[in-house]
């Protein structure tokens, strides 16, 4: 009869969850361990053993100021501030590491032109706030221009300025006199052309100029071996002349 054992296998998922996980599970071992001393002088030697040895897992804390004040705050975390010993810096409490903010309500605009953005509107509401005529009228063609800017910004295209006027006459509900107010003329930029076609035509002109050279070297080729034959005929016409016998 053979005898089965069951064998069972310590995985990290049935593990207790590490709290600092850089500094890994033997060390919150040896803090669990450290918090079940029953003597305060036993707590404090291994304490400072596992402080030592924390600071040398994470050499990078020697860059951080006061690095041995965040050694002995991690301690107190691991332990889950269940560790009693004599720290030389104040320990810190778990309601003040597991300090939660308030929730930030996050901001609810309702924009009526998105093209001119939220900033026109508040810039408005200060035009409206001015008594002096003279500094609302100066302050009402600048708006305006900044509007104009904006269109053609958010829309790469040309705006008549009436379009202009009349969506401020829109935002302002009519308080803003648009009647003298004088828009500048924004140009709309092109897109980005690419100029290296251009080099990549004249260098290819280069090429067909070196080819019409090479056609060139080819009829000096063929005139120089019209020069031989004739220089040959000639030869052989001065040779026939030397053998006629004389009368």
């Amino acid at each position: 009869m053979v005898n089965t054992t069951e064998q069972t296998f310590d995985y990290n998922t049935s593990r207790e969850k590490l709290i600092l996980a850089e500094y890994g599970r033997n060390v919150q071992n040896m803090v669990e361990y450290i918090v079940a001393l029953p003597t305060k002088e036993e707590r404090n030697r291994y304490a400072q053993v596992v402080i030592d040895m924390m600071g040398f897992l994470n050499p990078h804390l020697r860059d951080v100021p006061d690095f041995k004040h965040k050694l002995w705050d991690h301690l107190q975390i691991i332990s889950k501030f269940k560790i009693d010993v004599d720290s030389p810096y104040p320990s810190p409490t778990a309601e003040a590491i597991n300090f939660k903010p308030e929730a930030l309500g996050y901001p609810q605009k309702r924009i009526k032109f998105k093209h001119y953005g939220h900033t026109v509107e508040m810039m408005i509401k200060k035009a409206l706030a001015i008594t002096e005529l003279d500094k609302r009228a100066h302050m009402t063609n600048s708006i305006a221009n900044f509007m104009k800017m904006a269109y053609v910004v958010w829309n790469k295209d040309h705006v008549a300025d009436e379009q202009i006027l009349s969506d401020l006459t829109t935002l302002s509900n009519g308080e803003l006199d648009v009647t003298n107010v004088v828009l500048n003329k924004v140009e709309v930029k092109p897109p980005n052309t690419n100029n290296n076609t251009g080099g990549r035509q004249q260098k290819t002109g280069g090429r067909s100029n070196g080819g019409s050279g090479s056609g060139g070297r080819q009829q000096n080729n063929n005139n120089n071996k019209g020069r031989q034959q004739r220089s040959y005929s000639s030869n052989n016409n001065n040779s026939g002349g030397g053998g006629r016998r004389p009368n």
